[in-house]
């Protein structure tokens, strides 16, 4: 999706520039410094601003969340304190998939071929039960499969395969992820979500 030439004028309408300003006094007020068990109370304050949230979902308090409107929250996902959600355009997050610490997924960028360096925003998809290691860095238009593991400060420029352990700069795929007990059907735990050994 291409906005207008960057030089010449906003790049987002004025009720999205409004609705920005809005929530960032909400986040300030009412999100960035509520208790970390409220999970509930931040799902609401999302839902408030459009966000697509499901159940038992646990995003943290010190979340950077650009545009709640652009995003989709799937069942038990997880996002720690210190990610980025830089959510230009959508960005989806599947069921019980992690998003650890620091980690920054960015759905915009800009064109810089054109007079006028306009920006460009692309979806981000994460599959189910995925999961994205510390400091991961997840480039706009890409969707990591089911059950993925980005191992830590990876940057991710292009699509990666369902239920394979990759990590890297750029990030490649390096094994299968094999699940123990009773099969691919949970996510690793938040609390253990740091790294990758």
């Amino acid at each position: 999706m291409y906005n207008q030439n960057t030089h010449t004028g906003a790049s987002f309408s004025l009720r999205n520039r409004g609705g920005r300003v809005i929530w960032n006094l909400v986040y300030a007020l009412l999100f960035q410094y509520s208790p970390r068990p409220m999970h509930q109370w931040r799902a609401f304050l999302l839902r408030m601003f459009g966000a697509k949230v499901g159940h038992g979902v646990h995003v943290y308090p010190k979340v950077s969340i650009w545009a709640p409107w652009n995003l989709v929250l799937k069942d038990k996902c997880g996002v720690a304190n210190g990610a980025k959600l830089y959510s230009m355009g959508e960005i989806s997050i599947g069921t019980q998939a992690v998003v650890s610490q620091g980690a920054h997924l960015c759905a915009g960028t800009h064109d810089y071929t054109i007079q006028g360096f306009p920006l460009v925003t692309m979806p981000i998809t994460i599959g189910d039960n995925a999961w994205l290691a510390a400091e991961t860095f997840i480039h706009p238009g890409i969707t990591v499969g089911e059950g993925c593991v980005i191992g830590a400060r990876s940057v991710v420029t292009q699509d990666m395969p369902a239920w394979m352990v990759c990590s890297g700069h750029p990030c490649k795929p390096l094994k299968e992820r094999i699940m123990s007990g009773s099969g691919r059907s949970s996510a690793v735990p938040l609390e253990q979500s740091s790294t990758i050994h």
